[in-house]
């Protein structure tokens, strides 16, 4: 059992009721003698044991110094007194990160790590250094988990500390670190596959989501191009889902708008003017423009996950469900749990 907990932790340190069913089912299946007759599929009494077990291992763990910073960030001695209780405030992974709080690269600490971080603030006004800037980058993943889980600083705070994080190919990079999947390739294919299927229930969607989806699904047809096509499903796919996706975007048709009051928004700038429409879409996340040039409203909604990953972020209450399909149906993350109308929609995605 200390093997398989050993086993069991180099994916997670805080597996969830469904993961050590998981377990328990794989260990049954594989050993036949081990199913317990009386109990529930003959696993009740292994679920309770691996539980104990990575109870356990994890006590072990955290009487090592500086061993694991997942299990030493949810130590007595690292919470404050208010939240000194072992069940409150625990920090873990919750969005199926698998790299949540990894430990620091062999023969590194927080201030080896400090040092590589301000000399790659100097990268950033080099050329021709992509390859450098991308090592760097990785070498000091694990510090900037350390401060997004442990500080939660700011946006802007954490923009000035790292702004190499803040472009299309690094918010997609660090994505692969956390979760280890391609965020670009697996949204879209995803978003692309279901699109067919999407576009037979939106239109058969009633009532006042159904009158406001209506416009939009009128524009899309064979020859329009894949981005735009793309747009209107997500557009409509928020609408489906009972949200409103004025939540989301926000049209504007001067740059210049203030945005300081939006904790997270997808600002759409209309320009007559300009020979495509949108002119611009960017970013916004508590009142800071934190990417520009997004070029449309999916490719920033892929993105806007990808910088929710990087900074440790909540969804918005407003559009849970928006976020739980970009996250459990579009980017196959966690498929367990799901909310009721996502789950409904899944359902009917898969009849």
């Amino acid at each position: 059992m200390h093997d398989l907990s050993k086993v069991i932790f180099s994916y997670t340190a805080y597996p969830s009721n469904e993961q050590i069913t998981a377990v328990s089912e794989a260990l049954v299946e594989k050993f036949p003698c081990l199913k317990e007759p009386g109990s529930f599929a003959g696993l009740y009494g292994w679920q309770q044991r691996i539980k104990y077990k990575m109870h356990n291992y994890c006590a072990k763990l955290k009487s090592r110094k500086y061993a694991y910073p997942e299990i030493e960030i949810n130590t007595l001695k690292r919470k404050r007194p208010a939240d000194a209780v072992p069940a409150k405030n625990v920090k873990k992974a919750k969005k199926a990160e698998v790299n949540y709080l990894p430990p620091h690269p062999v023969g590194e600490n927080q201030d080896t790590l400090e040092i590589e971080r301000l000399e790659l603030i100097n990268e950033i006004k080099k050329k021709n250094n992509a390859k450098i800037f991308t090592e760097k980058m990785s070498k000091t993943f694990s510090s900037r988990r350390v401060e997004v889980v442990t500080l939660s600083p700011s946006v802007s705070v954490f923009k000035e500390r790292w702004p190499a994080l803040f472009s299309d190919a690094q918010i997609k990079e660090e994505f692969r670190r956390i979760t280890t999947i391609s965020l670009e390739e697996t949204f879209l294919l995803k978003l692309d596959g279901y699109t067919p299927r999407l576009l037979q229930l939106m239109r058969a969607k009633g009532g006042a989501a159904g009158s406001k989806m209506r416009p939009l699904l009128d524009t899309v047809n064979e020859s329009q191009s894949i981005e735009k096509k793309r747009d209107a499903v997500v557009s409509c796919l928020i609408e489906y889902l009972g949200e409103r996706q004025e939540e989301l975007f926000q049209d504007c048709q001067d740059e210049c708008e203030d945005h300081t009051d939006q904790t997270m928004k997808v600002i759409v700038i209309h320009n007559v003017m300009a020979e495509e429409d949108p002119a611009e879409v960017s970013i916004v996340i508590e009142g800071i423009q934190v990417l520009t040039g997004c070029g449309n409203r999916t490719k920033a909604c892929m993105l806007l996950m990808g910088l929710i990953y990087a900074l440790n972020l909540e969804y918005p209450k407003t559009l849970k469900n928006t976020f739980q399909v970009f996250q459990k149906l579009f980017l196959e993350l966690d498929g367990a749990k799901l909310l009721k109308k996502v789950h409904s929609l899944k359902s009917k995605l898969l009849e």
